[in-house]
């Protein structure tokens, strides 16, 4: 592990203990059962050092390669089967801990958001489909971009121009994208302030969504023009490649469509990992003054 990421995992494990955490009221004194011996801090920094450092690999190769190399910073880590079930119960914290990362960033105050989803294959042989625990949850979709089906979730994410997860969630890909985002932005509604501008793409065209983006949440919506109506935003071309980059950082750096989520809540959890990972470094990479907000390199060797 270098001395970037080092830095890295030190400081947000202080920022965890000092201010998140108690802020989340997370205590794990008062749990009963036996004490952990990883804390959740400890727990979370791991998390991000492994998909920093190994974002496609398996769980297994991930903790044999930590149990080698990493005790002089994490003495107690758990075996893979522990490790596993501690990181899969972690999931809603480990997006309560995405948005105070989010809110602890200068960006965080920045007018514009940016809107999209992207395919999170689960399965690829049709037996795969027929034995997983996801049957009911994920579906058959179809991703444009690559002209291929897949068999899945959708992963939609607003996040800010420099790719800060501020709004995340899965949905079934036969689930129109107007729905879906609507319902997360009902869930999360205080996380828009009124007058942010949401950029999102020809998808999210509609009458009614964009009536409730601009009354219920005093947002504005802006999106390509479509052929068969009148001009009236433009195209977006190069700011659309924004969203679209940071979908490339979590697939390429963070191996997002290697998650290796067998069941709803693993999935969910492998997901929010990978969130976790990029926020992490985005929020540090603002507080050291870092040129390119969303670089891992100088973390992922």
């Amino acid at each position: 592990m270098n001395n970037e990421l080092n830095t890295l995992l030190t400081t947000l494990y202080v920022f965890l203990t000092d201010r998140v955490l108690p802020d989340l009221g997370h205590n794990r004194d008062r749990r009963p059962g036996r004490k952990v011996q990883l804390d959740d801090a400890e727990l979370l920094c791991l998390v991000v050092a492994q998909h920093l450092l190994h974002g496609s690999s398996s769980e297994t190769r991930w903790i044999r390669y930590a149990r080698a190399h990493l005790r002089g910073h994490f003495p107690q880590i758990p075996h893979q089967s522990g490790y596993n079930k501690r990181g899969r119960a972690a999931g809603p914290l480990i997006s309560a801990v995405i948005t105070a990362l989010a809110r602890d960033t200068e960006s965080w105050h920045e007018i514009l958001r940016l809107l999209d989803s992207t395919p999170l294959p689960c399965g690829m042989s049709r037996e795969t489909v027929k034995r997983s625990d996801l049957s009911g949850h994920a579906g058959y979709g179809y991703c444009a971009s690559h002209s291929r089906f897949f068999w899945g979730f959708r992963l939609y994410l607003i996040s800010t121009p420099e790719g800060m997860p501020v709004i995340w969630g899965l949905a079934n890909p036969k689930l129109g994208e107007r729905e879906v985002t609507q319902a997360l932005l009902e869930r999360e509604h205080r996380l828009i302030h009124a007058g942010q501008v949401i950029l999102g793409d020809k998808g999210f065209a509609g009458r009614d969504f964009e009536r409730f983006v601009t009354e219920d949440l005093g947002a504005t919506l802006i999106r390509p023009d479509r052929k068969d109506e009148k001009p009236r935003f433009g195209r977006f071309g190069g700011i659309r490649q924004w969203i679209e980059s940071v979908f490339d950082t979590l697939k390429g750096q963070l191996g997002l469509e290697h998650h290796g989520g067998r069941t709803l809540e693993g999935v969910y959890a492998r997901v929010a990992s990978k969130l976790l990972a990029l926020a992490a470094g985005i929020w540090h990479n603002w507080h050291t003054n870092t040129r390119r907000k969303r670089s891992l390199t100088a973390y992922d060797h």
